[in-house]
């Protein structure tokens, strides 16, 4: 038999946007009636997200400190000009953990798990098995809508938790190792070391095609770990993805793609870094922006949401104009050379950067001297990005 459900609010989505809200939400506001309504049978999937220190207002660590898997004070990076260790700090969030935090905060009743959403209004919530939610306001967390409005370059990976039978050496995370093969676009290896015999290694392409192969890149993985002396001896877990890097596009567009009046979050809403892809920082300040906005009124929720991540997607241009740099100015071998550049910078300026945060002067230094691209393409490239 079906039933009608009241709630204050609903999340539709328990990924990291969602799960981040709801945990915020209850943090603040204990008294409130919230559902979180997941179509699979877990919270966060399978992935494993990683950010900067920087990333994170200090006003909001809080709402990270107990997710956090694995951190580290440093990190490297590595080019074929050559390496260099930051002195940022470095935290990983593995979405079993994430899962366990926010599933024991919230009441027993507030996760509803493997739940198929057919409908949604700002106040309503229609499921697949009969069931209704009326909410005094409801979030849209679910992941990217119609992409088709936006004009992306692909970030793509494919990354493995390996288990050695033997230690790896690593001190601290690898974030970019790009003195691999140059093969479909700008190409990375990213390795965190969770323990001596535990390590993290995904192969990263920056990509004109979604198209993600994994039997190929599992062989690269297979490839590398040889190369570096590591011998594997299982892997103990696996995930994929394929991220939208934003060269420009129709936001507004892009919003109405999904249920226009019901109020969005995380990529849904483009609430992402446009050329890193992050979408971690972003999912941190919109759960503060909900848990402190006083209201879960449904229409004053979509007026709200949709305001601020129209005013980020305007002010982020900066970042579009370098992804159009990287996909349309530079030859696919020789984009590596954009970020071997820009590594070479003030380690403030490359925080700031990967927070959205960049200041005017930032700007300018990055974007000043030869740039790492024929001029010619670089002007063409840029011309019309939105």
């Amino acid at each position: 038999m079906s039933a009608t459900i009241s709630c204050d609010l609903a999340i539709v989505g328990g990924g990291l946007a969602g799960g981040l809200i709801a945990h915020a939400v209850h943090a603040r506001h204990p008294q409130a009636e919230l559902r979180l309504i997941e179509a699979s049978a877990h919270l966060g999937g399978n992935h494993l997200w990683s950010f900067f220190a920087s990333d994170i207002a200090p006003a909001d660590r809080w709402m990270v400190s107990s997710l956090i898997s694995h951190q580290w004070t440093r990190y490297d990076v590595a080019f074929p000009g050559y390496q260099r260790t930051l002195k940022s700090p470095y935290h990983s969030i593995d979405s079993r953990h994430f899962e366990r935090v926010v599933l024991s905060e919230l009441p027993t009743h507030a996760a509803m798990l493997g739940r198929k959403v057919l409908a949604m209004t700002s106040s309503t919530v229609e499921l697949a098995d009969g069931d209704r939610i009326e909410a005094k306001g409801v979030i849209d967390c679910r992941g990217a809508g119609d992409l088709t409005a936006l004009d992306l370059g692909w970030q793509k990976f494919l990354g493995r938790e390996l288990v050695l039978a033997a230690p790896h050496g690593l001190e601290r995370p690898m974030v970019m190792d790009a003195t691999v093969d140059q093969i479909d676009g700008y190409r990375f290896a990213y390795c965190l070391p969770f323990a001596s015999d535990r390590l993290f290694v995904e192969d990263t392409y920056y990509s004109d095609t979604p198209d993600l192969h994994t039997a190929t890149l599992g062989g690269r993985i297979d490839a590398y770990a040889a190369a570096r002396g590591w011998p594997v001896a299982k892997i103990a877990r696996e995930e994929s993805g394929v991220l939208p890097v934003a060269i420009g596009g129709d936001f507004e567009a892009y919003w109405r793609s999904s249920e226009p009046d019901v109020a969005k979050a995380g990529v849904r809403a483009g609430l992402f870094h446009p050329l890193t892809s992050y979408s971690l920082p972003d999912a941190v300040r919109t759960a503060a922006l909900v848990a402190n906005a006083g209201t879960v009124d449904g229409q004053a929720l979509h007026d709200l949401l949709h305001n601020y991540a129209r005013r980020l997607w305007r002010s982020r241009r900066f970042y579009r104009m370098l992804a159009a740099m990287l996909f349309r100015a530079a030859e696919p071998e020789q984009r590596y050379r954009i970020l071997e550049r820009f590594y070479r910078l003030d380690e403030r300026l490359i925080g700031r950067f990967y927070a959205a945060k960049s200041n005017l002067g930032d700007k300018i230094r990055v974007i000043a001297g030869k740039p790492p691209v024929p001029i010619g393409r670089a002007v063409r490239a840029i011309t019309g990005v939105v």
